[in-house]
C-alpha cells in the first residue's frame, strides 16, 4: 500500500536517508547543519514543506517544496516542487507520481496557479514520469553562485 502524508518526528532518520541520497544524485555534499535546519523548516510547515511517501509503511520516498509570488501575475501563488527522491529499491511503485500529485493537490487547495520543478536534462529515468504527468515549456536553468554567511557555496 502506498500513502502519502506529511513527515512525521520519527521520521528524521529515514527522511535523513533519502535526502542524503538526493543530495548524492546530483554530485553534492551538504554540511549536517543544511539537513537539520531543513528538517527544522519541514517540521514548523510554514516557509518550507515536505511530504513522505510511505510504501508498505516503510518511507520510500520524499518531496520539498514551497510557495512563491509572480511577477507576470502579482495576485498568483506558484509552487516550486524543489526536490524529490524515491529509494532506489522503491522506483517502479509509483511513489514518484504519487508524490507529485499530492503536491499538487496540496497546491491546488491552497490557490496555486502552477506547479513547476526542474530536473538535469540526463535524468532520464525521471524525465519518464515527468513527461507522462507535466508539459515541460522547454526553459533552460541559468544560475550564478553565490557564497551565503555561513555557508560555503550558494544552494541549487
Amino acid at each position: 500500500m502506498l500513502i502519502v502524508e506529511n513527515l512525521l518526528p520519527g521520521d528524521r532518520e529515514a527522511w535523513e536517508e533519502l535526502f542524503r541520497g538526493y543530495i548524492a544524485f546530483y554530485g553534492r555534499a551538504e554540511p549536517q547543519s543544511m539537513y537539520d535546519r531543513a528538517w527544522a523548516e519541514f517540521q514548523e510547515d510554514t516557509r518550507l514543506h515536505a511530504l513522505g511517501a510511505r510504501l508498505d509503511g516503510r518511507l520510500a520516498g520524499i518531496t520539498h517544496f514551497l510557495v512563491h509570488g509572480s511577477t507576470s501575475a502579482p495576485d498568483a501563488r506558484i509552487c516550486y516542487l524543489q526536490d524529490l527522491f524515491t529509494a532506489p529499491d522503491a522506483r517502479g511503485h509509483g511513489v514518484g507520481r504519487a508524490l507529485i500529485a499530492a503536491v499538487t493537490g496540496w497546491a491546488a487547495s491552497r490557490g496555486c496557479a502552477r506547479v513547476y520543478w526542474m530536473t538535469q536534462e540526463t535524468n532520464a529515468t525521471a524525465r519518464r514520469l515527468y513527461d507522462q504527468v507535466a508539459d515541460n515549456p522547454g526553459f533552460l536553468k541559468y544560475q550564478i553562485d553565490l557564497t551565503l554567511p555561513g555557508s560555503s557555496r550558494g544552494e541549487s
